[in-house]
């Protein structure tokens, strides 16, 4: 694979942790926040949701910018068959911290790429989900409190961290991707982006 000259690579999203996770591949790219309605629709699953979400938050930049390669991703979790989206405040996040401690919770991490160098880019979108299964210590009232007002996770979907302080709440994770839980699963990317022509080494090619 011989690189060409570099599309505009942008990624859809204002996280500032799918922000540090791209980073991380070397790659020069920009952000944007794509202006989507991320309401689920009734009776979607939530892996259907996560799917639906990332797919048009690629879509909604890429009519912006027609010719660059665009990353959507979103994450749903999901506990008992109950989504479990970001609390956004301490009250929430401990009724979330209380009904997972001692269970499993699947996050449903998905992935898409629309490459806008593709004849038809819109109908040849890369897209994926990868799961990662969760599972909670069963820890007491004043240790949820404590990570909380310590941490304060409130933009995070299951209300930890694990990338952090967060770790302690957890018994075990499972996963093919190791930084699906975070918000974007770099394996499964880094497919997706050698698929649109991308070199993550460069200088082999000089």
């Amino acid at each position: 694979m011989t690189p060409d000259s570099s599309p505009l690579l942008i990624l859809a999203s204002s996280s500032k942790y799918r922000k540090e996770l791209l980073s991380r591949l070397g790659l020069p790219f920009v952000t944007a926040s794509p202006d989507i309605d991320e309401t689920p629709f009734p009776h979607e699953k939530p892996h259907e949701t996560a799917l639906r979400l990332a797919c048009l938050k690629a879509l909604a930049i890429g009519r912006q910018y027609p010719d660059a390669i665009v990353i959507g991703s979103d994450q749903v979790a999901e506990c008992a068959g109950e989504p479990i989206g970001k609390p956004g405040s301490f009250e929430r996040a401990f009724e979330q911290l209380k009904k997972m401690r001692g269970k499993e919770v699947r996050f449903h991490t998905a992935l898409c790429v629309r490459n806008g160098r593709d004849s038809r880019p819109d109908d040849t979108l890369q897209k994926k989900t990868v799961e990662t299964a969760v599972t909670f210590r069963n820890l007491p009232d004043a240790e949820l409190e404590a990570y909380l007002k310590t941490e304060e996770p409130y933009d995070c979907a299951g209300s930890a961290k694990n990338e952090a302080l967060g770790i302690v709440l957890l018994e075990k994770i499972e996963s093919d991707d190791p930084t699906a839980l975070t918000g974007l699963p770099l394996i499964a990317l880094t497919t997706m982006l050698r698929q649109c022509g991308l070199s993550f080494f460069p200088q082999v090619f000089r």
